[in-house]
């Protein structure tokens, strides 16, 4: 038996626990659940884990037509600010 956590976000290393605990909590929509774990807003934005919450929630008794996408946004990281300001002092 392996003892190897199974993730349901792979890029924001989710285990597939903590979206069943969240949707046990009453979360009930895809973001709701990212928003509690994280889960879709790694480098892919969901791409790999969107239907897995989705199987999640119907396992949970969610209908799945009201099951909707989550939200998109861009990822975003942050930077100091010395080189941007840097690079607007050389521009001007």
């Amino acid at each position: 038996m392996s003892t190897q956590p199974t993730y349901a976000c792979r890029c924001e290393r989710i285990v597939m626990e903590a979206v069943e605990q969240a949707i046990a909590d009453g979360n009930q929509t895809i973001n709701d659940v990212k928003r509690r774990t994280r889960a879709g807003m790694g480098i892919c934005q969901g791409a790999f884990c969107t239907a897995t919450i989705a199987d999640r929630l119907i396992a949970a008794g969610v209908e799945p037509d009201t099951i909707e996408p989550m939200t998109f946004r861009p990822p975003t990281r942050i930077i100091p600010l010395a080189p941007v300001a840097a690079r607007a002092t050389d521009e001007t």
